[in-house]
């Protein structure tokens, strides 16, 4: 892959990582609520989701998604219900302190925030047809192992770098004290956000 189009894949790659929605919300929630390691195994475990995209992209396989709107229907509406069930949670958060609060930070394991990570990326077809519509540029026929490799873990890494440092820099310092005094309605408004982004799927 010739120099220019690995810096073209890398700035739409941070475009799209950069982008807000329900991966951003959910790294912030696992952070705040959890810990900066919950976090950063949720955007790891995303940018492997994402990575799976990539490579199923080389292989040509998401072409099966543009050719199956039922396919892309029922996996949308999947991923509806998960971030509508995310949402619910932040909704019913209440505030906890003392003993309980310890508690109930650590409620959630290392595995429940891999699985939301991963479960946010690959119940989103729209990534697939991302990928379709801008990096089709960039996936051409006879394409080398290198090249492919370059692809998929140009995406992962960009993606997975991205809400790594989210949840570094969130889990430190002024920003997590104010987080944590504010660690309900925190919560409740990401809770709002996931439920309006699982809404606008089922009202599309």
């Amino acid at each position: 892959m010739p120099l220019t189009d690995w810096f073209s894949l890398l700035a739409i790659c941070l475009m799209g990582a950069m982008f807000p929605g329900a991966s951003l919300a959910v790294v912030l929630r696992n952070t705040i609520n959890h810990s900066r390691l919950h976090g950063i195994v949720t955007g790891v475990s995303h940018a492997l989701g994402i990575g799976l995209y990539a490579l199923l992209s080389v292989l040509g396989l998401v072409l099966l998604l543009q050719q199956s709107p039922l396919l892309v229907k029922a996996i949308s509406y999947a991923g509806a219900v998960y971030l509508l069930w995310l949402g619910y949670q932040g909704l019913m958060a209440k505030a906890h302190t003392g003993r309980h609060a310890a508690i109930q930070t650590h409620q959630a394991t290392l595995l429940d925030a891999a699985r939301d990570g991963l479960l946010i990326a690959l119940l989103n077809p729209k990534v697939g047809l991302f990928f379709l519509a801008l990096f089709s540029q960039f996936v051409q026929e006879g394409m080398s192992l290198t090249a492919k490799t370059m692809f998929v873990s140009t995406i992962a890494i960009v993606d997975g770098a991205w809400y790594v440092l989210v949840a570094a820099v969130l889990s430190q310092g002024k920003w997590l004290e104010w987080l944590r005094q504010h660690q309900v309605w925190v919560e409740r408004i990401l809770g709002v956000i996931l439920i309006l982004l699982a809404l606008r799927i089922f009202l599309a």
